[in-house]
């Protein structure tokens, strides 16, 4: 499915960020994320978030060339040559960038990998619902007789809403509720391969989101992105619930009872020690591992989630923070910084199409706000010392949890910086002859 890390650090073919780099033993999907400009239709989704930042430096940077050009040729000051030189190729990356968003994305980044492979350049969104179907029971059926971890991570409920032609108008709420019905089924079809190979009682399965509804996502007055109830805030927001406080189910019917629910806090980081568990190895030691085996929460031989605090992120910037007080049962949560939603009142982003993690799009809160989530989940009612007599206990105790977190980090290269996300031609992956990239060998595979 959506892999969305990535494919090459330094040239061409090096793929360090792909799947089988980082442990997986086969893939096939989009080593992209999934945009709508996929599909080619809908408006521009990459463009609208980058091709003014893209424009921005490409400005900035020529008028920097310009003046040390100028100042250089006119004796004002001396630069060397190869300054002016490796400026001026940045000013055209950028450049091409910004121009390549108005139409190539679909050709550069819509692609399907099988292991190494290009298989499809663009992809044909029709085909995509039965190729990653027939990939993950074809998975099943070959590995039913050894253990085997199959990660599927799906396209549907993300613009630009891919749904085949006979899931078209079955839901009455719209093409968003269309492409969650097709979802359904083809998660039934993945327990159907695993039930049809007797694997039912001996596979745990976890099914889960990776962030609440996007509440930005829509077209007129239709919602795309999904509805996130009584919590407040969406994807893209690193601290309000409506942001990270996802479904999580789990079926292993040899061992778990049905019907059971857990109150308790877990984390999508949990499924890595999870998974280390059940192969029986062991997590490693030499770092700190945020997330805790959901195996004894599960099965009932603890009733309390091992997690205390959570942080919670927005990028690479800490935005809230949440304790679960297991004396009392009371869930705090402080807010360090908010996005500037637009407008005001909305509880998104539409005037950005994405609420940004730092900058002039947040208001840094200090003290913190704070909320208690056990009586107050939506977080209408921000707390303080006049109406909370814990508010100055809680906020400090949390504040040295924040403190006591940050030593355990490692300092790691920016990964969203703009030169990080700036497209660049000799990382393209490609299946022809750069720049003409396009190709499918499915129709050869079928």
């Amino acid at each position: 499915g959506k892999w969305h890390m990535g494919v090459n650090c330094k040239s061409r073919r090096d793929h360090c960020h792909h799947p089988l780099n980082h442990g997986f033993d086969y893939f096939y999907g989009m080593p992209f994320t999934l945009l709508n400009e996929c599909q080619g239709t809908d408006d521009p989704e990459l463009a609208k978030s980058l091709q003014d930042t893209y424009w921005f430096y490409t400005q900035m940077i020529i008028l920097a060339v310009l003046t040390l050009l100028i100042g250089k040729l006119a004796n004002l000051f001396s630069v060397k040559w190869k300054i002016i030189i490796c400026l001026a190729i940045c000013g055209l990356l950028y450049f091409i960038s910004w121009f390549s968003s108005y139409g190539l994305t679909k050709y550069w980044n819509c692609i399907l990998m099988r292991n190494h492979d290009i298989t499809e350049q663009p992809m044909n969104l029709e085909k995509t619902t039965s190729n990653m179907l027939k990939e993950a029971v074809s998975f099943i059926e070959r590995n039913k007789h050894r253990p085997f971890l199959l990660f599927v991570s799906l396209l549907h409920v993300h613009t630009p809403l891919i749904t085949t032609e006979k899931f078209q108008g079955r839901s009455r709420h719209g093409l968003y509720g269309d492409n969650v019905e097709e979802m359904d089924w083809m998660v039934g079809r993945l327990l159907d391969a695993i039930d049809k190979e007797g694997l039912k009682n001996a596979t745990f399965v976890y099914f889960a989101s990776d962030h609440g509804g996007s509440l930005e996502a829509h077209r007129g007055n239709a919602q795309f992105g999904g509805w996130n109830g009584i919590y407040k805030g969406g994807k893209g927001m690193g601290g309000w619930e409506g942001g990270i406080r996802v479904p999580g189910i789990v079926r292993w019917p040899g061992v778990l009872l049905a019907g059971t629910v857990i109150h308790e806090l877990t984390s999508l980081m949990d499924i890595f020690p999870t998974v280390v568990h059940l192969a029986g190895g062991a997590v490693p030691q030499d770092r700190v591992i945020d997330g805790r085996t959901l195996l004894p929460l599960l099965q009932g031989t603890v009733q309390h989630s091992r997690h205390e605090f959570m942080f919670h992120y927005c990028g690479a910037f800490l935005h809230a923070v949440r304790w679960h007080q297991k004396d009392s049962g009371t869930v705090w949560k402080a807010h360090y910084a908010t996005p500037v939603f637009q407008p005001e009142v909305s509880g998104a982003c539409f005037g950005r199409g994405i609420c940004p993690c730092f900058g002039d799009g947040v208001t840094h809160h200090d003290p913190p706000l704070l909320f208690d989530l056990s009586k107050d989940p939506s977080e209408a009612n921000p707390l303080s010392a006049d109406t909370e007599p814990l508010f100055d206990t809680v906020t400090r105790r949390m504040g040295e949890a924040v403190e006591e977190h940050r030593k355990t980090l490692t300092p790691v290269p920016q990964q969203l910086s703009p030169y990080s996300n700036i497209w660049k031609p000799w990382l393209q992956p490609c299946c022809g002859t750069f720049p003409f990239c396009w190709c499918n060998e499915e129709k050869k595979v079928d």
